[in-house]
Order: structure tokens, then sequence, then C-alpha cells
């Protein structure tokens, strides 16, 4: 090869590196035309939907109507509810509202305003669109402060007003539940270390201003208790496909309650839902140990809660693949830990009763024995009463049979209703001064 065309390929070289640097300069630093960039994909995206009629995946069209509450039925379980959802346009929106569905209070959630510089995040898993991340998990704590997870992204606290007070740049997800002693658990996960699988999940429990107090790995939890082989399923399968496989998909985990009166559980047990290996467990925070665990009785399952020290309740997805089966229903069991039986509570009897999501989901007990379910790709919430009857629902409806995603909807204690009545009109746009905390 003579001198030219060493000259030549050395030209081309430098070119292509040139290009390769300020790119990549463009995309880290957010120089222009970057931001251009984000807008021609977010109206790449719309022009994709408006084209083809496909929904994004937090949008759904229903195939009938709701069942209306009958006129005579009883009145729900008293309180304001919490409400998270997908709005219209891709936004976000925490909700407090009454039986009525009249909105009392709302925080506008908005990723890219409430965590513009993301650094515990590689540039992949960076939102470049709205919604950003879904709010998936929430609670309301005593003071009326707001916190919740953007999926996947972090864990964040705001006030009344929407101020953002704390945010733990940890990749929490799915679940956050306030514990009695005011801390919160959380479920998350790290970089892969202990698994063969892509995400390493863990129990994160944080203090209320945004600080790690303890952390478990699930792998290590199932090594100790002689189930090593829970992590190791379906490994036949590439290197590629176990890079971006979740195969235990963590989604909730929950202390019992110290309200509770003990006995199989007692104080330090904490109950764990493994969705994608149909697998549910309790272990002692106290010992280590693995004191109940069921597996393969439910499909693809959500929110296990305890009910008393012998007894939880688990979120049923029920999720069944055969195509052939039409009449698809999800539904609330009752485990017995000591008999080690389970009892189906509620479920959907279609089409006059329907209950059904293949994905996420929420279940909570009323004091009185009402049962309020969260029915998520329906956008719907809806309480049934001891004989299962329906006296209360909500839904999100973003358009003539179109609803949102319904993350989570939750009925606060009585004692909120004041503090909500009574606050001040909030506003969503004002800033505070932001804490990363870190471990």
């Amino acid at each position: 090869m003579n001198s030219q065309k060493l000259s030549f390929v050395a030209f081309i070289c430098s070119g292509l590196f040139i290009v390769f640097a300020v790119g990549f300069m463009v995309r880290e630093l957010k120089l222009f035309p970057y931001q251009l960039y984000v807008e021609a994909v977010k109206g790449y995206q719309k022009f994709r939907h408006q084209q083809t009629g496909k929904l994004p995946s937090y949008y759904y069209r229903l195939n009938q109507p709701f069942p209306e509450v009958p006129e005579n039925a009883d009145p729900p379980y008293p309180g304001l509810n919490l409400v998270t959802k997908v709005t219209t346009d891709d936004n976000l929106s925490a909700e407090i509202i009454d039986s009525q569905g009249k909105v009392v209070h709302q925080w506008n959630i908005d990723w890219f305003k409430m965590w513009p510089d993301a650094k515990h995040l590689s540039e992949k898993y960076i939102p470049k669109e709205k919604p950003g991340a879904l709010i998936h998990g929430a609670v309301v704590m005593e003071n009326g402060d707001l916190v919740f997870n953007f999926e996947d992204m972090g864990l964040v606290r705001i006030d009344l007003q929407g101020k953002v007070i704390w945010r733990l740049p940890y990749r929490t997800h799915h679940s956050v539940h306030l514990h009695d002693d005011g801390n919160l658990w959380v479920s998350g996960h790290k970089n892969r270390s202990e698994t063969p699988w892509r995400f390493n999940n863990t129990i994160v429990e944080v203090s209320p201003d945004g600080k790690i107090l303890r952390e478990w790995t699930i792998a290590n939890i199932l090594r100790r208790n002689g189930y090593t082989g829970l992590l190791h399923q379906g490994m036949n399968v590439s290197k590629e496909i176990r890079d971006r496989t979740d195969i235990l998909h963590l989604n909730d985990v929950e202390p019992f309650s110290l309200k509770l009166k003990e006995g199989f559980f007692t104080q330090g047990d904490v109950i764990v839902s493994l969705r994608n290996i149909n697998t549910v467990f309790v272990f002692s925070t106290k010992t280590g140990k693995i004191k109940y665990i069921s597996m393969g009785q439910f499909v693809r399952q959500h929110d296990p809660d305890f009910i008393d020290g012998d007894t939880f309740s688990v979120y049923d997805n029920n999720h069944n693949t055969d195509i052939r089966q039409k009449l698809l229903h999800s539904k609330i069991t009752i485990v017995s830990a000591p008999q080690n039986t389970q009892e189906v509570y509620y479920e959907g009897t279609p089409p006059d009763k329907p209950f059904y999501t293949k994905r996420m989901g929420k279940h909570q007990w009323m004091p009185n024995g009402n049962l309020l379910i969260t029915e998520s790709e329906s956008g719907r919430g809806f309480e049934v009463d001891k004989q299962g009857n329906m006296v209360w629902q909500y839904f999100n409806y973003i358009d003539d049979g179109i609803v949102g995603n319904v993350t989570e909807v939750t009925r606060l204690p009585i004692e909120y209703t004041n503090l909500f009545i009574n606050a001040q009109a909030a506003n969503p746009r004002a800033n505070a001064e932001e804490i990363d905390r870190s471990r």
C-alpha cells in the first residue's frame, strides 16, 4: 500500500474518531443538538403510535365497560385514597381522592424536573421521553409528604407542595412499605455480582430522611437456606439471554407489623415475593432463616401481606399464557403457614365480576374486613365487602374506551383526612434544595 492510500485511510479513521468523540461529548454533556435529538425521538414515537394505532405499554383498550357499583351497596370504608397513575399525554400523577372520586390533593410527578442529573444510572437507562419512569410503589408519610419509586430509577421524598426533600440514588422499584417504626422497606437491585442473571435483587431498609440502614441480597438469603437452585433456573439459555433476563423479579418486601399478634410469624420477619419463579417466602431478619416458602402455588404473583401471626394473603395475578383460556381472572388467596394450606378468598368471575391484570397489582385489607384491590392494567381500583360485593370503585379513563395504568390505590388512615382537607393548595412547580443520599 503506497503512502497516498495510507494517508487516505488515516484521514478516514481520524474523521470517524472525531465524529465519535463529538457525538460522545454531545450525549454526555447534553450539548447542542442533544435536545433536538431528544425532541425528535419523542415526535417519532408519537407519530408511530398514531400510524400503527399501537398504544404505549401504560395505556390499555377496554374490552368491555366497567361494571357499575350497585345502588344499594353499603358505603366503602371511610378515608381518602392515594392513587398513583399515568394520565393524559404520558404524564404521571399522584392524587389524594375522596370516595366520590374528587381530587383533594395532587402531585404532578416529572422525572426530568425532579431528577435532572441521575449520575447513578448509566446512559442507556436514563429516560429520554415522558413519562420517564412509572411511579411504582408509594406511601404517604404522617406529615403528608409523599415517598415513591421512580420505577427502577430511585426513591424520592417530596412535600405537600411537590418540593424534593431528598433523593436516594439506588435502583429501587415495585414496592415501598411504611413500617410502624417510621422506616421504609423497599425493593431494589444492584449490579450483578451474586447471581448469573441480569439483576442482583436486594431488600433495603431506609430511614425517613433517606439513609440506607440495612440491606439484604435475595441471592444470599436463598443460598444460605439451601435454595441455590432457584438462582439457576433456565441456565440452558445463552449468556446473551441471561444478561437481559430478570430470573427472580423481586416485586414486594414487607416486614411483620408491630401491631399484629405473633404466632408462626414474629417480629423481625419479612415477606418476599419473587414473581418470575412464582415464589413467596418469609425470612427472619434476626436469624437469616427462611421460615416459610411457597413455590409454584401462584402464577406471577404480587403484594403478599401479613394478615396475622399465622396467615398472609397474596395477589395471585394468575397470568396464564395459554391463549385457549379466554376467561382470564386474577385472585386473592389466603395462606395458612401452620397448616400449609391456601384458600381463594376473592377471584374474578367474568363477565359479571371481571378482575384480571397480568402485570402489577396491589391489595389492602380494611379494618372492617373489606378488601381494596388495584387492577393496574384495567386502570381501576375497587373495594369489595366480606361477601364479595363491590361497594366502591375508581377508574382512570384517558379517552373513550382507553384507560391509563394505575399502579396503586391505597386507603389512607382516617387521621390523614384533616391533613389534606386543610392543606394549602400545592405548588407542583416549586423546587427546594435537593439532597442525594447514598451509602
